[in-house]
């Protein structure tokens, strides 16, 4: 199989994680994302369309920026398995125009979005 890019556009993007582990049980459980380990300080995550990464850090893990929004046809199954993961709902689900989501954060603090479209 041959990977596209985009040219100029979002290819990959990196957690910095604490635990590693804990990173890949979340979101395998909440989302089905697989896992490539490449030793003890990186793995690479793959949701079936896009790869990013975890990378281990020792610092303090600095949570906020962007906001990335991974999309759900099933916004209540999404929250449900999010919650059962280990995930906290920050924004329960809320509709905007063109569709609706809900915000969460994982185990590390980072805070991410699921969307449908209406």
């Amino acid at each position: 199989m041959t990977e596209i890019h985009n040219n100029n556009g979002l290819d990959y993007v990196e957690f910095n994680v604490s635990d590693i582990e804990r990173a890949k049980k979340f979101y395998g459980e909440a989302f089905g994302w697989t896992f490539t380990d490449y030793g003890p300080q990186y793995c690479e995550f793959n949701d079936g369309q896009r790869k990013g990464g975890f990378a281990a850090t020792k610092g303090d893990i600095t949570t906020g920026g962007p906001l990335i929004v991974l999309y759900a046809t099933d916004l209540d199954t999404a929250m449900v398995n999010v919650v059962k993961a280990g995930g906290v709902i920050t924004k329960p689900v809320f509709a905007f125009p063109g569709g609706k989501r809900f915000q969460f954060t994982d185990p590390e603090g980072y805070e991410l979005a699921v969307w449908r479209q209406d």
